[in-house]
């Protein structure tokens, strides 16, 4: 029987975030945005085709991944953080028959449905810019999306479990998001890297995203679908669990 004791912790956070949910959009959506439509016709128009299209078609996938990675990235670090130490949150919650395990599965959930929110953001604007060559493969980005959310959730999570402030995030954002960000495919093909640098973002998560993006913004259905949905589950499942077993370590300090 499937358990759904976390949905009352989705359900909290989403209520939550509904009183700010039209300057929470805006904040996920600008920053890809800026990077897409300034990059895309500022630098595209300087660049040839790559892979064989205009660099804002080739962008646009790259942007969308990068935007869901944020979205689940900063919910799973800043707002998460907040509930278990600031407000105090995951405290009151976990003095109800909840376990520590409902709370963060309800965190988890609710950071892929965010992060879903910001990918569909981004897909909105592809459709309206009509950057895509096939709409049925387009609506296929969304469980893209779903993945990708449910991957950095579980990631962001477990550095959340060993974070003592604040300030600690920006080691994780220096030392693996913005290297995913350059070496993952947002950008450029991964092929245009040295051999051992292509090897190593070969593994990273972001990577595995966009290889499942951009063919569908494109219009091709992508190469080793198997191997990016596992990559992307494992990153997102070793995450979580890690992170509930960190978490209850701390708790119990």
């Amino acid at each position: 029987m499937i358990d759904f004791a976390w949905y009352p912790v989705w359900r909290r956070n989403f209520l939550v975030w509904k009183k700010l949910a039209g300057p929470s959009l805006l904040g996920n959506l600008a920053d890809p945005m800026l990077y897409m439509l300034g990059l895309g016709y500022g630098l595209g128009r300087l660049l040839p085709a790559v892979e064989g299209v205009p660099y804002l078609n080739f962008l646009a996938a790259g942007t969308l991944a990068y935007s869901v990675m944020n979205s689940a990235t900063f919910e799973t670090l800043y707002s998460a953080f907040s509930r278990m130490h600031v407000q105090k949150t995951w405290d009151a919650i976990l003095n109800t028959p909840l376990t520590l395990k409902d709370v963060m599965l309800g965190e988890l959930m609710w950071a892929t449905s965010k992060s879903l929110l910001s990918g569909i953001a981004i897909l909105l604007v592809i459709a309206v810019l009509g950057l895509y060559a096939d709409f049925a493969l387009l609506l296929a980005l969304l469980p893209v999306a779903v993945l990708t959310g449910f991957c950095f959730a579980g990631m962001g999570l477990a550095i959340n479990a060993v974070s003592p402030n604040y300030d600690f995030f920006l080691y994780y954002f220096t030392l693996a998001i913005t290297p995913m960000v350059l070496l993952g495919g947002v950008f450029y093909p991964p092929s245009a890297l040295p051999d051992w640098l292509a090897a190593i973002a070969a593994w990273l998560p972001l990577t595995h995203a966009v290889e499942l993006a951009r063919p569908l913004v494109l219009g091709r259905i992508p190469d080793g679908i198997g191997l990016h949905v596992f990559m992307l589950l494992a990153y997102g499942v070793v995450g979580f669990w890690a992170a509930l077993a960190l978490t209850r370590k701390r708790l119990l300090r």
